[in-house]
């Protein structure tokens, strides 16, 4: 081993006793604690109840045996793995042994349609494929003519040739991967949830993702006695989403425990937090929490949410009437938060309602407060021409961002890439403005915001004022081309059961609460919204839709 102890410049920590490597996350713990249980699978997301609590030390033998059966495949380093899996303790400690083995991991959202599957796995080029047996019929299509070779079958007996998880890691041993990675290193490609384009191939290091884990872990610990005693329960996707870089790693950084479930639904999160004593929870939308809330409700002999010390939520604001329920249910110890950020710049923005809860409960939902940068980011709001927006509060620029826990670029696509970072600052997309004490609130997506009689329209904020009816479960805004308005103010929404819908009486509700060019000039009913993974409404299929049945 040859050591550097002459240069300054142009280091390279990249061997095992000093380098950042998400591999090693797990491996240090067991030098701490071995015992310990890292991973919990709910029984929606056990594949093989043999791994259904696995403790650190278990988890890192598992980790290095996958990593050291990749190696004897000899593929060339930084190669690509295609990884078509849902939820499951076996799926991200495959996921991190490619990883240790110096490979590149590249979920595929298995909900994306065929032809957009098709594209993303030629887009990484990637050969081959570790696919949940579940998934493997209907995939099957889809992998063949791209020439995929699945390598292993997670769940159940071996596919054909194709070996299930314990066959691929039978004949390999446990010791520690022989293999040099350094910090800057891609480890995954992850795509974006693609609510407004095509999904993009996001380029995730090995440094990104451990200052990524350390900001969240600042804040998932909060009012414990000690780090170590987090449990974090995680429902959304955690394998091919951001789940992995919010969730994932900020609680196994600390030595604690994640409790991995299936589906951000309520009766599997509320009986989670119950039996595991759930410290932490990533909600994920509004409409998740609510639907923990309604279940909790609906049997509170069944439940108890008084471990929970934190929660936060993202994607779209909470209603003050849903936070005093959640409150009431988990207790005065809970911590609420609102999160706002992206596959691309995972730092993001926080707003602690309890910090501001007068601002919150007189303005909330119809704005969306999505309060300040995590300190590992700076972050500011710039007009189209560069111009920093912080002495102009309410007018309206693009957040823009700069922080170690950003992506590396969009593989394989440097146009999108020079478009989004300019000027030493990673573009967002997303429309915000300064309020009242720095706090900054989301006014869109760019891309969502409608155009109206010459005014930007906030589809947020429509959406907030029509979910205050009665009759609406959830609403979505997009503006449709016309002759008269340039874009057309339409809400989609999906009608609360047993209850009349009248178009007129529901935009004249929207008219005493918001401007004229604000108020919906159109309503749709829809039996359900195209969404991803995360909840979030793909706004462009809505469009779609509307467009072709005009």
């Amino acid at each position: 081993m040859t050591i550097d102890v002459e240069n300054f410049r142009n280091r390279r920590n990249n061997a095992r006793w000093n380098r950042v490597s998400v591999g090693d996350v797990i491996e240090r713990m067991t030098w701490n604690e071995p015992g310990k249980v890292a991973f919990i699978a709910t029984p929606e997301a056990t594949v093989d109840p043999a791994y259904a609590r696995v403790t650190y030390s278990e988890a890192n033998d598992v980790i290095n045996r996958v990593a050291n059966a990749l190696l004897a495949l000899n593929l060339p380093r930084a190669s690509r793995i295609a990884m078509l899996c849902d939820n499951s303790n076996e799926a991200w400690l495959a996921k991190v042994g490619v990883a240790k083995a110096g490979l590149v991991a590249a979920p595929i959202n298995v909900m994306m349609a065929s032809d957009v599957i098709a594209e993303a796995l030629q887009r990484v080029g990637a050969q081959h494929a570790i696919v949940d047996q579940a998934l493997w019929e209907p995939l099957e299509g889809t992998l063949a003519p791209a020439n995929i070779r699945p390598i292993v079958s997670i769940g159940g007996p071996p596919q054909g040739r194709i070996p299930n998880f314990e066959e691929f890691m039978s004949e390999h041993g446990a010791d520690e991967p022989d293999v040099e990675i350094h910090g800057d290193d891609i480890w995954q490609v992850l795509f974006t949830s693609g609510t407004t384009a095509k999904p993009k191939a996001v380029m995730i290091s090995h440094t990104s993702t451990y200052m990524a884990a350390y900001s969240k872990a600042l804040t998932m610990t909060r009012g414990l006695s000690h780090e170590s005693e987090i449990r974090l329960g995680v429902f959304t996707p955690m394998v091919f989403h951001i789940g992995d870089q919010h969730c994932v790693f900020g609680p196994l950084v600390c030595g604690g425990t994640v409790i991995i479930g299936r589906k951000p639904q309520g009766p599997e999160m509320a009986r989670a937090i119950t039996d595991e004593k759930v410290t932490c929870l990533f909600g994920g939308s509004p409409q998740f929490v609510e639907s923990l809330i309604t279940e909790v409700q609906s049997k509170p002999e069944e439940y108890d949410l008084s471990s929970l010390g934190v929660m936060w939520f993202g994607w779209a604001p909470l209603a003050p009437a849903s936070l005093a329920a959640f409150q009431e249910l988990c207790g005065p110890q809970l911590k609420v938060y609102e999160m706002i950020a992206q596959t691309e710049a995972i730092a993001g923005h926080r707003f602690f309602i309890d910090r501001h809860l007068d601002m919150y409960l007189r303005e909330a939902p119809a704005i969306n407060h999505v309060g300040k940068p995590s300190p590992i980011m700076g972050a500011t709001v710039m007009d189209e021409t560069g111009q920093d927006l912080r002495d102009k509060p309410g007018v309206a620029g693009e957040a823009v961002y700069r922080t170690p826990a950003m992506f590396s670029g969009y593989y394989r696509d440097l146009e999108a890439t020079q478009e989004a970072v300019r000027g030493d600052w990673f573009h967002s997309g997303d429309s915000f403005v300064y309020g009242q004490d720095q706090i900054r609130l989301m006014v869109d997506r760019y891309k969502d915001i409608v155009k109206s009689g010459g005014e930007n329209v906030s589809s947020i904020r429509v959406e907030s004022v029509l979910q205050q009816h009665p009759t609406v479960i959830r609403a979505a805004v997009i503006g449709l081309p016309d002759d008269r308005w340039g874009e057309m103010v339409t809400a989609c929404i999906l009608k609360a059961p047993n209850t009349q819908f009248e178009e007129k009486a529901l935009i004249g509700f929207a008219r005493e609460r918001l401007a004229g060019f604000e108020t919906p000039k159109r309503i749709v009913v829809m039996d359900e919204f195209p969404t991803t993974v995360g909840g979030k409404v793909l706004k462009y299929k809505l469009r779609q839709y509307l467009l072709a049945g005009s």
